[in-house]
Parts: structure tokens; sequence; C-alpha cells
């Protein structure tokens, strides 16, 4: 028997705002998520499986995990998690850090990770008929990625909330750009998510430049109660601005207003 394991109506009703607003989800949508195994994507699985009994579109979800095949980092508990679920899985493995030893050319080892895993990730969702690639990033990744940009990149970005890939076959997808770290940890501890402790190892054994923005934010928040509602409006705009939807705001048809609603309303 499939396990239904229910996160949060606290959290769904993010999720489902942050798909309305974006326009995430459309009838007849094939969804791979990335599985890292870490609380994000484990909590967005369940989002994503509990969307599936409610919303008023119908969609297909897959899962898929790329093992980078770092010392100390195995996902292979993950298989028979999935197959519980009941979720189409792929396991990929890829010897990643031996890789970047050979081919990383500037970039720090989790860009070059990252970029990887992400072409592993576009060529599944082709080979095995996918039309959108779901990740697991919440408030706080783009908050902190907003830092990083403005801080040495000098430029106002981060990360999109709903974009198609450069090949233009693909759609990706972040239905949680509206939820808060600490509500997917807390979670994963009451559902007893199996979560691998420290998804990326070799991250870890490195402080990263988004750990100290993490830092930084931390210490604002504790002054600031109202921090992140305001960095939300702030980050809104620099989320979806490549979108036709919300170039186009005024000229929303109206069948398009009553889908936004629905999958609004599905999730509360």
């Amino acid at each position: 028997m499939e396990k239904q394991i229910k996160p949060p109506k606290s959290i769904m009703r993010l999720v489902g705002r942050a798909i309305a607003d974006c326009d995430m989800i459309r009838d007849g949508d094939r969804i791979l998520l990335g599985v890292s195994g870490g609380k994000d994507s484990l909590t967005l699985l369940h989002v994503l499986r509990q969307l599936q009994h409610y919303a008023p579109v119908k969609f297909e979800l897959g899962a898929i995990t790329v093992d980078p095949e770092v010392e100390g980092f195995d996902p292979h508990g993950l298989q028979t998690y999935m197959a519980e679920l009941g979720v189409p899985y792929f396991y990929r493995e890829q010897p990643i850090m031996e890789q970047a030893k050979e081919h990383m050319d500037g970039d720090s080892f989790c860009a070059y990770c990252s970029r990887m895993k992400r072409g592993i990730m576009y060529s599944t969702c082709r080979n095995e008929g996918y039309n959108v690639l779901a990740l697991g990033q919440h408030l706080d990744d783009l908050a902190e990625s907003f830092l990083m940009s403005a801080f040495h990149g000098g430029q106002l970005r981060t990360m999109k909330a709903h974009y198609t890939n450069n090949e233009g076959d693909v759609r990706i997808i972040r239905p949680m750009a509206y939820v808060r770290e600490r509500q997917t940890t807390d979670f994963a501890q009451a559902a007893a998510l199996p979560v691998i402790p420290d998804s990326c190892p070799a991250c870890f054994a490195m402080p990263t430049e988004r750990e100290r923005m993490k830092a930084l934010l931390r210490e604002e928040e504790a002054h600031n109660e109202l921090l992140f509602h305001a960095l939300l409006s702030t980050l809104k705009p620099l989320m979806r601005d490549d979108f036709p939807l919300y170039k186009k705001k005024g000229r929303r048809t109206t069948e398009e207003r009553r889908t936004k609603a629905k999958v609004a309303n599905s999730s509360q």
C-alpha cells in the first residue's frame, strides 16, 4: 500500500499560491522532481503527491536522484522509500567529484556539481518523457541568492520560480519559492522523513558564501521579524519577470484567473 503523508496546510497554502502566481503546473504535465535526500526535496515530494489528489489540474509525478559518488554520501536508501510510495523513480550515478578534479575550470565545486546534475536531470526528462523539472529551493535559498548577486555580482537577481531551459524543451519550477526553510525542517522532523544528513558532504566540509549569507539573514531576522515578508515582496518581480504572464498582467483571461483561484483554493 502506498504511503500518504500530508504536509501541513501552512506549507500547502504557500505552495498553492506560488504555483498559481507563476503558472507552474498545467493540465497534463509530467513532472520530474529532483530529490537529493535533503529535507527540502523530500518535503516537496509529499507536497506534490498531496496536490495530485486535490488540485484541479491533473499531472504525473516521478522523481530522480543524482548520486555524485561522494564519500560519506549514500542515497541508495531512497530507492526503497520511493518504491513504498509508488513513485516512478530514476537513480543516476555519476563520479562528479572525480570529474571535477579534471574538468573544473574556475568554478567552485558546488557550481560544477550543480551544472552536472542539472544536465543529467534534463537528459532524463527528455529520455523518459517529462516536460517539467521540479526543484526544492525555498524562500531562504532565494533570499541568499539575491544577496550574493547584489553583493558580488552587482545585479538584482535571484533564482527563477518558473522558466524554460535554453533548449526550450523542459520547464523548471520551484513550487516552494514562498516557503521558509524552518517549515520544511519542522515537517521533515514531524513526519520522520528519511533525510540523508549532509546531502552534499563536499560543500559542508567547506563553508560557502551561501552559508555566510544565511548567517547574515539569521542575524538580521533576530532584529526584524518581518524580514522575510519584506524580502518576498522584493523578490517576486525578480523570480518571475521573464514570464509573459506577468509582463502582460492586465491581459490575463477570465479562464486564467479562474484556474489560478482553483489551484490556490485546492491547497488550503
